[in-house]
This record gives C-alpha cells, structure tokens and sequence, in this order.
C-alpha cells in the first residue's frame, strides 16, 4: 500500500476515479463517493481498514481476497464499481443534498445504459439521499431501473461499526444467490 501525505492526499480531491464498468454486468456496486485513499491510488475501496474487498470474497462474489490495485479482475466475475457522486472528499459528510440527488439522476442515466441486473448501493443513507427514498432498508429494493434490481447493502467503511465482517458478507451473500453470480 502507497504511503501518501496529507498534501498529496488534499490534492486528490481534483482528480477523477475511473469506474470498472461493462455492460451486462451481474452486480454493479456503487460506493457513496471516492474516498481521498481512492482517489490519490485511483482504485475503489482502497482506505486502509475499509471492509468492502474482504466482504466481497467471504460473501463467495470473488474466490480470492483482491486488492484495490486488481479492481480491474472484478469484470471478469460479471461485477463492476462505480460511485453515487464521483467527487472525493475525506468523508461523505462533506457531500451536499444536491450532489447526492444529481449523482443518483446520473446513476439512474448509467444503469439504463449499461443494463447490469443488480444495482448495489454500499450504504443505506447514501441509497436514502439519492433516491429520495426516506424509508429505504438494507435489503432489495422494490424499485427497479428499467430492468435492473435494486438491492441496499450496508456501507463497508470501517466507521460503520453496526455491521461486522461476518453480517455483512451474509447480506452481500444474499445478494450474490439473488444475482446468481
């Protein structure tokens, strides 16, 4: 893991991280906003401590513990990644209304594009603002986007201290049986 200082780690807040995307896609994950780790490395999921890699294996989506440098082997396994708002921040407090409501317009534009069957959302409060969806849970949504499903999984960060390792790859297992991946 690259080390990086608190200057070149400011300073990728201007830079974009790229999504790992193809059409057809069993699972699309999509994280709430890059993170400064992520975006200063350019891959998903790649602070220290966040839990979204090793979830992903022991939920069985992945036969190996990848690294964020290998994002790239997930299509291989009909997954993707991609963000609700694509500007880093240090957390995603620092996100406003807005962003949230446009990155979910946007995201809804790149799902009907792209036709994955299951659209994963890390993270209930980010799937909330979105979506405009106050009442929303972890779990399938009833809202589809064209043809896509829409399932709520809980946000992998290493502050969200509700959720374990363990119970989370149990709701992204369930995910995976549902998606058949």
């Amino acid at each position: 893991m690259a080390r990086f200082t608190p200057e070149e780690l400011e300073a990728a807040r201007d830079r974009v991280v790229p999504d790992v995307v193809a059409e057809g896609l069993h699972v699309l994950f999509c994280g709430i906003n890059p993170g400064l780790m992520t975006a200063a490395t350019g891959h998903h999921f790649a602070r220290p401590g966040n839990r979204f890699w090793p979830v992903l294996h022991r939920s069985g989506f992945t036969p190996r513990l990848l690294k964020p440098s290998e994002q790239q082997e997930l299509l291989s396994y009909g997954l993707g990644i991609t963000n609700v708002v694509a500007r880093p921040s240090a957390r995603a407090d620092e996100l406003g209304a807005e962003e949230y409501r446009e990155g979910g317009r946007l995201l809804a534009a790149k799902v009907a594009r792209l036709r994955p069957r299951w659209l994963a959302v890390v993270g209930v409060t980010a799937y909330r603002a979105a979506f405009d969806d106050r009442k929303a849970r972890v779990g399938p949504q009833s809202r589809t986007i064209r043809d896509t499903r829409v399932w709520v999984l809980p946000n992998p960060s290493g502050l969200n201290a509700h959720w374990t390792i363990q119970t989370m790859a149990e709701e992204f297992g369930r995910l995976r049986d549902a998606a058949g991946a």
